[in-house]
This record gives structure tokens, C-alpha cells and sequence, in this order.
């Protein structure tokens, strides 16, 4: 077996408005019985992706927070990765108007509207952080943490190998997790630029797709893709 690691992206990819469905669920339990490894690798809040989504246990592990959050759902631990952004930064975009931050361990999440400033800012307190687009979302993370970074903790913590790892997903913060790992595949409804970048484009989107992909695994663990 080649392909030992699914590294799945969860909104846009195997959820769908933030619902993951049973077919979808099934799926990722008959990979899992084959022996395979899933880890969940998302730009969620732990607590947001745990309000929708029960069956965290499904992963062996959770990369959240897009790279700088590890999570390990059969104790519970956690892990955060990166020293989150200095207090300062956030008090000073609540000043200039960003009421609706969320904020993790590690990452400060707004939308789109948002993203100017945030640069700004930035760059007024030069600080090493960078703001990365999801979609209508934006995140700010130090600088290089991203969802490979954080996903090659977890495989070294799983003793496995990006090169013997699947990564699947759909948006912008996705694209560090393709030139990662061995094989990139993207969902239908994937952006043109990262399905441009991805190995493989399923033909059909979000949970649908992720079955779709599960099956070639299954049945030739992707020898036409290697």
C-alpha cells in the first residue's frame, strides 16, 4: 500500500455548509478499515469544527487553525504549534473597527472585508505576520505557518510520510497542503487555481468528490497517480 495518509480539508471539501453527510462519513470509515490513516486539515477553531461536526474520532488526527493547532481526538490533547500574535495587534484592530474577529489559540480569522487592514497593520507594527485568503475568509498567522507545516507534525507524530500521503481540498489555503504532499487532489468546486495545481480533479464536489477519491484508493490505491 502506497498511499497510506488521507489529509482532508473539511468546509468546501468533505463538508457541505459546514454538515459533513453519512454517505460521506461511511466513506472515510471504510478507508480508516482498510488501515489507511485520516487526519482532518482545516483553518477551523477547534471549537467552531466541534459544534458542527461530531465524529472528530474518525481522525487519527486534526490539524486546525490552518497549520498552527494539532489536536488529537482519542485524548484530547492539544498542541499549539506557534506563539499566537501579540496582544497589541489585535487590540489595535479592534480600534480601527474589526469587531468580528475570532480568535484561537494561535490565528485571528475575519472575512475578505477585513484583509486591508490587516496588511496594514501589519506593516505599521512590523510584525512577522502573514494574513492568508480561505474563500471569503481571511486568517492572520506568523509568518510560514501554514496547513503543510502543521501537517508534517502530525505525520511525524503518526510516523508516516508526506510522500505516501493524499491531500484533498478546494480553497487558496489549500494549495501549501498540494505542493506537500505526494499526491494533490481537488474537489469539483475547487477554484480554478487549485485545481490547476492539484495532481487530480474529481468529478464531482465536496463530500461526493472525497467518496469518489476514497474508492480509487480502495480499489488500485491510486497506481495510475503515483
Amino acid at each position: 500500500m502506497h498511499f497510506q495518509v488521507l489529509a482532508t480539508d473539511y468546509d468546501g471539501t468533505i463538508a457541505h455548509d459546514s454538515r459533513v453527510d453519512e454517505a460521506t462519513l461511511q466513506s472515510l470509515r471504510l478507508l480508516k478499515k482498510s488501515g489507511r490513516k485520516l487526519v482532518l486539515v482545516s483553518g477551523r477553531q477547534l471549537e467552531s469544527l466541534q459544534g458542527d461536526f461530531a465524529h472528530l474520532d474518525l481522525f487519527d488526527l486534526a490539524v486546525l487553525e490552518n497549520g498552527a493547532l494539532l489536536f488529537d481526538p482519542a485524548t484530547g490533547e492539544e498542541s499549539t504549534l506557534v506563539a499566537p500574535p501579540p496582544p497589541e495587534y489585535v487590540a489595535r484592530l479592534r480600534e480601527r473597527g474589526l469587531s468580528n474577529l475570532a480568535l484561537g489559540r494561535a490565528i485571528i480569522a475575519g472575512r475578505v472585508p477585513d484583509h486591508e487592514i490587516m496588511f496594514e497593520t501589519i506593516r505599521e507594527l512590523n510584525l512577522e505576520l502573514q494574513v492568508i485568503f480561505n474563500k471569503a475568509d481571511v486568517m492572520v498567522l506568523p509568518t510560514g505557518v501554514n496547513k503543510a507545516t502543521g501537517l508534517r507534525v502530525a505525520l511525524d507524530q503518526l510516523g508516516c510520510s508526506a510522500w505516501n500521503t493524499v491531500g484533498v481540498g478546494d480553497a487558496e489555503n489549500d494549495e501549501s497542503l498540494f505542493e506537500f504532499c505526494g499526491l494533490s487532489v481537488a474537489v469539483a468546486n475547487a477554484l480554478p487555481a487549485v485545481k490547476e495545481m492539484a495532481d487530480l480533479v474529481m468529478d464531482h464536489e465536496r463530500g461526493a468528490g472525497v467518496m469518489q477519491l476514497i474508492e480509487r484508493m480502495l480499489a488500485t490505491d491510486l497506481q495510475n497517480h503515483r
